[in-house]
C-alpha cells in the first residue's frame, strides 16, 4: 500500500504524521472536478488494508456516494495497478454503516485473493 502524504490531514482531531504509517484521514483534490475532494480514511491492520471513501465539496458534508470510476481512481493512488483491491458486500447482520454515503476499499495482506476468470465477468474492454 502506498501513501499520499502530501495530502494527509495533519492538525486537528484527526491529525496523524508519516510516524502513523498507513493509518490517518487524507484530503485529496477530486481529479476531474473542481472543488470537490476525496475525504479518506485509511487503516491497516490485523491483516487487512483498508481506504473509506467520501467525497464532497470542501467543508460540506458528502451528498452522493462515490463513482465506480472515482473509486478506481482512489483504487490507484493507494494500490498498484497490478494487486486486487474489494468492495465487500457482507451478510446483512454484519452491516455496519456509519456514513450513508461511504465507500470501502479492501485488500488482504496475509493472502492473494482469488479472483472469477475475466471471461466470466464480461467482454474485457478499457475504462
Amino acid at each position: 500500500m502506498k501513501v499520499p502524504e502530501i495530502y494527509r490531514v495533519r492538525h486537528g482531531v484527526f491529525g496523524t504524521t508519516a510516524n502513523d504509517g498507513n493509518n490517518g484521514v487524507f484530503e485529496i483534490p477530486h481529479y476531474k472536478i473542481a472543488g470537490y475532494i476525496f475525504y479518506l480514511l485509511i487503516s491497516d491492520g490485523e491483516g487487512w488494508e483498508h481506504v473509506s471513501v467520501t467525497v464532497g465539496q470542501k467543508g460540506k458534508p458528502a451528498h452522493r456516494c462515490p463513482t465506480w470510476l472515482e473509486m478506481c481512481w482512489i483504487k490507484d493512488q493507494f494500490w498498484n495497478k497490478d494487486e486486487v483491491v474489494v468492495q465487500y458486500h457482507p451478510a446483512q447482520e454484519d452491516y455496519v454503516s456509519n456514513h450513508d454515503f461511504c465507500l470501502h476499499l479492501w485488500k488482504p495482506t496475509d493472502f492473494k485473493m482469488l479472483t472469477p476468470p475475466t471471461y466470466l465477468v464480461g467482454i474485457p474492454n478499457k475504462l
